[in-house]
């Protein structure tokens, strides 16, 4: 292995551990505690909560915003592959890969990357949208975009791009437990409490109405 590399080893080290010690202090804070009158099956709630509740038409706004929800959802799933290639890299050269396999992953990594850049430009000239962001969203919708990108070129150019691919998956993976990203950890004890909360007054799952 070359040191970029090792350094992505490393910085995969720190993010991991990193991410446990966010998850074991979500542990140590323990359940909810509800003192009011339990009035609904918060074990249903919590199965909405994870489930249906995610759709645009169950959210607040999402379903006034179908794009820009739909390129959330291309942006998480290119994220996702960039993950399983990243480890993947570490066994397999990218050059003895199919071709029919690495042009399906370029093509679902660029759509993912539009998507990502398309949110960062929205972010940028939305008005409402600025008042609402910080210097994180921008640095973490960034770094996630160009972690498709360099994915796109480290399979089609393999080891011209892969000291550029790993120095940026380091830089990544470094930010990943200080930033918005960290979310990873945090969405699912996010949407527990939400199922606790809801499920305990009967709110979730949504009652039928006549």
């Amino acid at each position: 292995m070359y040191w970029y590399q090792y350094l992505s080893l490393g910085c995969l080290g720190i993010c991991v551990l990193a991410c446990l010690w966010h998850f074991f202090r979500l542990i140590r804070l323990g359940k909810p505690k509800d003192l009011s009158r339990k009035s609904g099956n918060v074990t249903r709630a919590e199965i909405y909560s994870y489930t249906l509740a995610m759709m645009p038409n169950n959210k607040e706004s999402a379903y006034l915003h179908i794009p820009a929800f739909t390129s959330g959802i291309f942006l998480h799933i290119g994220t996702f592959l960039s993950i399983a290639l990243f480890v993947v890299f570490f066994f397999v050269d990218p050059k003895i890969f199919p071709e029919w396999l690495t042009w399906t992953c370029v093509v679902i990594l660029l759509v993912s990357a539009i998507s990502g850049l398309s949110l960062l430009i929205k972010r940028m000239v939305s008005g409402k949208l600025r008042d609402l962001s910080n210097v994180d969203d921008f640095i973490s919708n960034l770094l996630t975009t160009l972690f498709h990108i360099v994915t796109i070129f480290y399979l089609i150019f393999a080891y011209q791009a892969a000291i550029y691919y790993y120095i940026e998956v380091s830089l990544l993976l470094l930010y990943l437990p200080v930033g918005k990203l960290r979310h990873v950890i945090y969405f699912f004890a996010a949407r527990y409490h939400l199922g606790f909360f809801y499920g305990w007054r009967n709110t979730w799952p949504p009652q039928k109405m006549d």
